[in-house]
């Protein structure tokens, strides 16, 4: 029971959008502001780098059709389920709140939950380590190609050149420095995780004490009814429910050994927020943000006490040596 209840981190999120509901900030204090997070998120995609070890990399790497079946489940599939969510929009679900739901489907995947989800059910730790990687650093570049194709034909927004080298700037480049540091620095920075989460979780709700401020300038709560963020929460829940199903059978098909179901299952899956919500402010730079990440912050939480529960459910079947149904 206790899995299914909010974690410190979603009610952390939940006051930064409290706060800039009642105290959004604005004008030049914003400005100043967003410079901070900016310099944040890049050190938080520098640790990212300086954390991951080469020879994992390696290792996970070796496993070329696993890792193809993740990245394909996180770049073509959620996309595609996406696109098929737009029928119900805007007659069930409100235009902004469908641009959330889509942009959330062309995001790179978790690293830390991902990994963390994969070893608690015993699955194959280090294609973990590799897929939820790679998922991130190539999502630095399919995630603003496929908002170009995908929302540019809606006409809802461009990507441009400019667009993507601020992504590299703030993403890619971090991590990258990171990474050629890692062996000088990489076992200091593992060795204080509980010093460095607080850093991690910190950069994250200041994007989105930022992202909302804005939004509720703009008068996001008043668009939005109650109904509409009940639907918004059952489509969350129906789009990680059915990933849930085709990662499980599809890996069963491409004939993958136990560990390897269980590590397609928890990196095809999920979503990143700390990689989308930094992404949503450039790519979506100028507009009101708040609407475009509400269901990627609701996502996050669902897929949190979903997959804890179920990784919960494959140890246990580990530990009985009941032949599982991943």
């Amino acid at each position: 029971m206790k899995s299914l209840l909010p974690d410190t981190f979603t009610l952390l999120l939940i006051a930064a959008v409290g706060l800039a509901s009642l105290l959004p900030i604005s004008g030049e204090p914003a400005a100043w502001f967003g410079v901070a997070t900016n310099i944040a998120i890049a050190g938080l995609f520098f640790l990212h780098g300086a954390r991951l070890s080469t020879d994992v990399v390696i290792a996970g790497f070796l496993h070329w059709r696993l890792q193809i079946f993740i990245l394909a489940t996180t770049f073509v599939v959620f996309p595609l389920l996406g696109l098929g969510l737009g029928v119900l929009s805007p007659w069930l679900i409100p235009q902004p709140l469908y641009l959330g739901l889509l942009f959330l489907c062309v995001l790179p995947s978790t690293v830390q939950s991902s990994i963390a989800f994969t070893s608690i059910a015993g699955g194959n730790v280090p294609a973990a380590i590799c897929a939820a990687s790679t998922s991130n650093i190539l999502g630095i570049f399919l995630t603003p190609a496929l908002v170009a194709m995908l929302f540019s034909a809606g006409g809802h927004v461009g990507v441009s050149f400019d667009m993507v080298w601020k992504i590299m700037l703030q993403l890619f480049l971090p991590f990258v420095a990171g990474q050629l540091l890692q062996p000088f620095i990489g076992k200091w920075v593992r060795a204080r995780k509980s010093l460095l989460t607080p850093f991690d979780r910190g950069s994250i709700l200041m994007v989105v004490y930022l992202a909302f401020s804005d939004a509720v300038t703009e008068g996001v709560w008043h668009r939005l009814e109650a109904q509409d963020l009940a639907m918004l929460v059952a489509l969350d829940a129906l789009l990680l429910v059915v990933v849930l199903l085709i990662t499980s059978l599809g890996a069963k098909l491409f004939g993958f050994n136990r560990e390897d179901r269980i590590t397609a299952v928890f990196c095809g899956s999920k979503k990143s927020l700390a990689s989308g919500v930094p992404m949503a402010g450039v790519i979506f730079a100028g507009q009101p943000i708040g609407a475009i990440v509400l269901p990627l912050m609701l996502f996050h939480q669902i897929q949190l006490m979903v997959c804890a529960w179920l990784a919960r459910i494959y140890a246990e079947r580990k530990a009985a040596a009941i032949p599982d149904a991943a």
